[in-house]
């Protein structure tokens, strides 16, 4: 059976994945983005100029009858956000935002809504097992307080109006296009720096974008998702080092580690006002995400080392 869906933020890393995912099956997608001719190839471009979602429901296009929404468009996590108040903006685009989606796509006659959240809606390390979609959320920032806001502000509004929501978390997305810090760590590995990383042991889930997309499709079109949570991951943890080695094979590049004490780490942080970057090169944070394989069956289609693959291949044809 094929769908018709809608994807806020389709000209981005995760929303390109997704489009590719969703025609591929033979589905009708239609991508809300600023821009136009930033989509893939295939997907129809409804381009709505005006910030965080304001008055999305009086410019919907009255031939657009989705079936699902994919929310995807978000104001990311920025290490240093130069807001006067962070939260604040974080709010009006994450969760004003997303309800605004939200209500003009149940008044154009959506059945659900897909909202990809982020595990930082939860939390930033797990304290000794993975983290589960059950557990006490504790987000540490605004953004992650923002996402949270987000969820309970869908599944409230799920539950006036009947519209069907299905959230899912992922934790570190990579893949072709990959930005940030994952794109950094890429680029001093292939010029071979030293890393401080040789002693950091600690695990953090990851998950192949091509993976999400995966998890994101089923959750568009199985009947079993709609209510539900889901943490999404490859279901194969690794430390940076580890992530670093990987890398550094499929680069074709020397990897050159060094055991730095992660104590030192902290102090080197402290110092240079970069502790939160130290935190997460040398805190825990692993997903339980069996939850979604018991309730709709769904497995990664992909490894880590198939994810990583690929990823490389990109880095290498594009530098």
């Amino acid at each position: 059976m094929t769908h018709t869906v809608l994807i806020t933020g389709a000209n981005g890393f995760v929303g390109h994945a997704v489009s590719r995912a969703l025609l591929q099956r033979g589905d009708a997608v239609t991508g809300v983005v600023r821009k136009p001719g930033t989509t893939c190839d295939g997907v129809r471009e409804w381009v709505l100029e005006t910030s965080d979602f304001l008055e999305v429901g009086s410019r919907w296009p009255a031939a657009l009858v989705p079936d699902t929404v994919v929310h995807l468009a978000a104001r990311v996590h920025m290490m240093r956000d130069t807001s006067t108040d962070p939260l604040a903006a974080y709010r009006e685009t994450n969760v004003a935002g997303t309800l605004r989606v939200a209500k003009a796509a149940l008044h154009a006659g959506a059945r659900r809504l897909v909202f990809v959240s982020s595990i930082k809606a939860i939390g930033e390390r797990d304290e000794g097992r993975p983290l589960r979609e059950s557990d006490e959320p504790a987000p540490c920032d605004p953004y992650g307080v923002s996402k949270l806001e987000a969820e309970r502000a869908l599944f409230a509004l799920s539950r006036e109006s009947g519209l069907e929501v299905v959230v899912v978390r992922p934790p570190l997305v990579y893949g072709s296009g990959v930005q940030a810090n994952f794109l950094q760590l890429m680029d001093a590995i292939s010029r071979g720096l030293p890393l401080p990383l040789g002693a950091i042991t600690a695990r953090r889930s990851l998950v192949f974008v091509d993976n999400l997309a995966d998890a994101i499709v089923q959750s568009v079109t199985d009947p079993r998702a709609a209510g539900e949570t889901f943490h999404v991951t490859d279901r194969h943890d690794l430390s940076v080092a580890e992530l670093a080695r990987m890398l550094a094979t499929q680069l074709h590049a020397p990897c050159r580690l060094v055991p730095v004490p992660p104590g030192v780490l902290r102090m080197l942080g402290k110092v240079s006002g970069r502790s939160a970057q130290v935190d997460r090169l040398i805190g825990e944070l692993r997903l339980d995400s069996s939850h979604i394989g018991k309730t709709l069956g769904w497995y990664p289609p992909h490894t880590v080392e198939q994810g990583l693959l690929q990823t490389a291949a990109w880095y290498r044809a594009t530098r």
